[in-house]
């Protein structure tokens, strides 16, 4: 009777009445006549799984795959109720099995792919997650996890494939559009990656979301790259507005808050290449310097300078090599040493790097046992400032 009006509740769309039934059917333990044990036993765990008592519904499952030993969807319904419990060992166990049971399982597939891809096995990952998609050309979450597996594997043409295919399932949507950003940024393409983030950020109802947070984060790194500080701080700050700790978008704030209070490092950061030359041009007079030779690095220039005045008369002015860039990041002793090498091609003794950021503590090292000076922001500032006065002065 019990079972009657479990099941007559069922079909009135009263699920939570069934449940209570159906656990007084448990209790009772006679399945007889109309009540049979098996298909009772997928009922209740179906319903368990409604109502969230994964619990109750694993130790259902478990009973099931005792009396039904040959069907795969009991071992698969384990081994998904052993990995929302994190018993990952357990669930991959029971996963391989309803595999070996049906052996075109997708979903089976899907999902051991995925604890394989977290557990670090790529090749392992890979087989099922293709299988998974060989058996079900619409399981998204298998693209998903396939295209971070490419993604890793720096394929990230084919990674961006199976991330436009996993796109398609709203629930990943927005990892995806992140995932597919760092894509983009990986190839330096970072107006496509703009695009992606933005997008993301577009299609979140929560900016306090994760996803959304890695998305603001990583767009101010591809408008930093952009040269475009003003929109990266922008984004930075809306993230420290959520997450204080998150990576180090504080030390990003911090480094660019002269944006806010120093027009002359701001035009330093954002001025076009040909208005960058010409203020580090200044900055070489501003050090009582004649420029004779400038060409273009990445992220900054390179001028061939001499002494504007020997203290000697007639003695041969000094040539120097100097380097200036506008990165965020220190500067470490490998560009030391390849400014120290780049002197030594042309003959030139002494040499000076100046930066926007500052030196790792190799950088100074190197620097210290040669004829090279380093100078960092602080020193950057204050040639700014001589070079302004004196564009001001009237002699000038």
């Amino acid at each position: 009777a019990h079972y009657l009006l479990g099941k007559a509740y069922l079909e009135a769309q009263k699920p939570e009445l069934a449940l209570m039934e159906y656990k007084t059917v448990n209790n009772l333990g006679i399945f007889t006549g109309l009540c049979r044990e098996t298909p009772f036993r997928k009922e209740i765990a179906d319903l368990y799984m409604q109502f969230h008592q994964f619990d109750e519904a694993l130790k259902e499952y478990l009973l099931l795959v005792n009396a039904e030993p040959g069907v795969a969807e009991h071992y698969f319904h384990v081994g998904d109720l052993f990995e929302e419990r994190s018993r990952t060992d357990k669930a991959e166990l029971y996963f391989q099995k309803s595999i070996e049971l049906d052996p075109e399982f997708a979903e089976a597939y899907s999902r051991l792919g995925k604890i394989l891809y977290r557990q670090k096995k790529p090749l392992e990952a890979r087989m099922a997650l293709e299988k998974a998609i060989k058996y079900n050309t619409d399981n998204t979450a298998a693209y998903f996890y396939l295209g971070k597996l490419m993604k890793e594997g720096h394929d990230y043409v084919g990674a961006l494939i199976n991330f436009e295919k996993a796109e398609k399932d709203f629930e990943l949507k927005l990892k995806v559009l992140v995932e597919r950003g760092t894509c983009y940024m990986s190839m330096n393409n970072y107006e496509n990656a703009i695009a992606e983030f933005e997008r993301a950020i577009r299609a979140a109802q929560d900016d306090g979301k994760s996803e959304i947070v890695y998305a603001r984060y990583f767009l101010g790194l591809c408008y930093e790259k952009t040269r475009q500080f003003e929109l990266a701080v922008d984004n930075w700050e809306k993230v420290y507005a959520k997450r204080p700790q998150f990576r180090d978008v504080a030390e990003k704030l911090s480094q660019y808050q002269e944006l806010r209070t120093d027009d002359r490092i701001k035009d330093f950061l954002t001025a076009s290449q040909p208005r960058f030359i010409e203020i580090c041009q200044d900055i070489v007079v501003a050090l009582r310097l004649e420029v004779r030779d400038v060409s273009e690095l990445p992220n900054g220039c390179q001028i061939l300078a001499v002494e504007a005045e020997s203290k000697w008369r007639g003695a041969r002015k000094m040539p120097k090599l100097i380097r200036i860039f506008r990165i965020p990041d220190l500067i470490d002793d490998s560009s030391v040493r390849a400014l120290h090498e780049a002197m030594k091609k042309i003959n030139v003794t002494r040499g000076l790097i100046i930066t926007s950021s500052s030196f790792s503590r190799k950088a100074y090292e190197f620097a210290e046992t040669r004829p090279i000076d380093l100078f960092n922001k602080e020193k950057l500032r204050e040639l700014l400032a001589t070079a302004e006065r004196e564009h001001a002065s009237p002699s000038r």
